[in-house]
């Protein structure tokens, strides 16, 4: 998103977003797995229970739950949010009396979104959909794909991969992304 902060590697980009804390880290590669230092890694996501920032601005004040990144020297990138919760999709209008009639419900897993783009290769738009979640088989939009669910992992409190100490039990998700060359 075009408005979403430049922050540096490890920030907090949960804002005001309520949720368990999640610590999300992975790299970009090229398809041959060859690092690519200062690519941009773009992510958004709704909060603990399924709002956007957009949705609560008029409370939050600010954007939260979104952040733009440049990988490091070996193509790596870390920051803290809080965990997604599932979220339905409006459906007070013909959305929902489609799904209605078609008895199926209005959620979406949940999710972290990753928009990743680097110089001479071609940008990568997905998601990184949690596993095991309830809405993985029925995603009222069709767009959970094997290859995009990733174990948001529970972690008690102490040490986290950053080497920060956690006071409370915190999530974590990792997730390496491959882009093509042009």
């Amino acid at each position: 998103m075009e408005a979403a902060p430049r922050l540096a590697l490890g920030s907090d980009i949960s804002g005001q977003l309520r949720g368990l804390p999640l610590f999300v880290d992975g790299s970009v590669s090229n398809t041959g797995g060859v690092p690519l230092a200062g690519a941009t890694v773009d992510a958004w996501h709704a909060d603990g229970e399924g709002l956007y920032d957009v949705q609560q601005i008029g409370n939050l004040g600010i954007l939260a739950g979104r952040a733009q990144f440049r990988t490091d020297a070996d193509g790596r990138f870390h920051f803290w949010t809080v965990r997604p919760a599932p979220y339905p999709v409006p459906h007070d209008g013909p959305v929902g009396q489609m799904l209605h009639a078609q008895g199926r419900h209005p959620f979406r897993p949940a999710h972290v979104h990753f928009k990743i783009a680097a110089p001479g290769h071609q940008t990568l738009i997905t998601h990184v959909f949690a596993e095991g979640d309830q809405y993985l088989d029925s995603d009222v939009v069709f767009g959970v794909k094997d290859s995009i669910i990733s174990a948001y992992i529970e972690r008690p409190a102490g040490e986290a991969p950053d080497g920060s100490e956690q006071l409370i039990p915190y999530g974590w998700l990792h997730r390496d992304f491959r882009i093509k060359p042009l």
